[in-house]
């Protein structure tokens, strides 16, 4: 398995380099390479005194080879989300799949894991996941978003966004994200935001002001810091 995380990583590796991160031999290098291609992995082995390996390109690699622990924390992340996301099936649907796959070890593990975790803290509001798939696929893509957002004080607008990150705070889940008709950095929570749709075309997305979201809310988005280096910078009396 960690001979096919590191084949999976990219590249070519000769079997030298392999060993040494293996911490083994060539000979077993070899020979593990030869076990995968049993089990439907395409290992392409380059001849010679410098022989090297790589997976075949685009090749469709058989899924789920998984440490126990991993199984763990898929399991136990696939609770906290069937938690906060209660009136989605996904995570459920998941794990069903999950149990279909996985060889029978994996699959006592998980189901252990199943069997023993519970959630139950419960979310102050209810997020769809269709939601944060569109706003993932936009942060991943650099793009924009429209959408229609209720206020604190029940005004309906229209926003056009850059997003930046959403995030889980206080039991509610919300969105950071660059407003481009009002030139300002804003949040938004995910539960009062409707609509959601990309925006086509290329843009070249805002730098967020922050090294990081959590600074920026403690800050008073910033605004605490700017205080702080002004009344720094002015000269003693």
């Amino acid at each position: 398995m960690t001979l096919l995380a590191l084949l999976q990583s990219g590249g070519e590796w000769t079997a030298a380099d392999l060993a040494e991160r293996l911490g083994t031999s060539v000979r077993t290098v070899r020979r593990d390479a030869q076990r995968l291609r049993r089990l439907g992995y395409t290992v392409e082995a380059r001849p010679g005194p410098g022989s090297a390996y790589r997976l075949s390109p685009g090749v469709k690699v058989p899924p789920l080879l998984f440490t126990d622990d991993e199984i763990t924390a898929l399991v136990a992340g696939l609770h906290l989300i069937r938690a906060w996301l209660p009136e989605e099936e996904v995570a459920s649907t998941a794990l069903l799949k999950l149990d279909q796959v996985l060889p029978r070890p994996l699959r006592r593990r998980a189901a252990a894991t199943d069997l023993a975790t519970e959630v139950l803290q419960q979310p102050d509001a209810v997020v769809a996941a269709a939601t944060v798939g569109v706003i993932a696929d936009a942060v991943a893509k650099e793009g924009r978003l429209r959408f229609r957002y209720v206020d604190q004080q029940g005004r309906t607008s229209t926003r056009l966004v850059e997003p930046y990150r959403h995030f889980l705070r206080a039991g509610r889940w919300y969105l950071v994200a660059f407003d481009v008709d009002r030139d300002d950095w804003r949040t938004f929570r995910l539960d009062r935001l409707t609509d959601i749709s990309p925006v086509a075309g290329t843009y070249q997305p805002h730098q967020f002001p922050d090294a990081s979201i959590e600074h920026w809310l403690t800050t008073d988005f910033g605004r605490a810091t700017a205080r702080s280096s002004r009344s720094a910078a002015k000269p003693a009396r």
